[in-house]
């Protein structure tokens, strides 16, 4: 399990200096219908006869990259980019931070 801190103080691309930026986890957006790869990949199996696009089944990786968003707090900035990470099988975003030496309490 992976803790991510909620906030970051890393160097901001468009003031030049370490600012705090907002930390979450970036999720894809909905594909376009009309990109360039999506347009021939529909019409092939449409019309007669043909053969159709294989669909791909021998799948390697079981998990996926984590991508985190990062967001400039500044208000006169508020710039946005990306931080791709390593693979993890879980990891949590501001989660509970573990303390060296204390006393676990049920």
């Amino acid at each position: 399990m992976v803790n991510i801190f909620k906030t970051r103080r890393i160097r901001c691309k468009k003031s030049g200096k370490h600012q705090p930026h907002k930390v979450t986890q970036h999720k894809k957006g909905r594909d376009s219908l009309c990109v360039q790869g999506k347009r021939p990949f529909d019409r092939q199996p449409s019309g007669y006869g043909g053969k159709t696009k294989l669909i791909f089944h021998k799948k390697a990786k079981t998990t996926k990259k984590f991508v985190l968003r990062l967001d400039c707090v500044e208000p006169n900035c508020r710039s946005k980019r990306m931080l791709a990470i390593n693979r993890y099988k879980r990891s949590e975003l501001g989660g509970d931070q573990k303390r060296k030496g204390q006393v676990i309490q049920f």
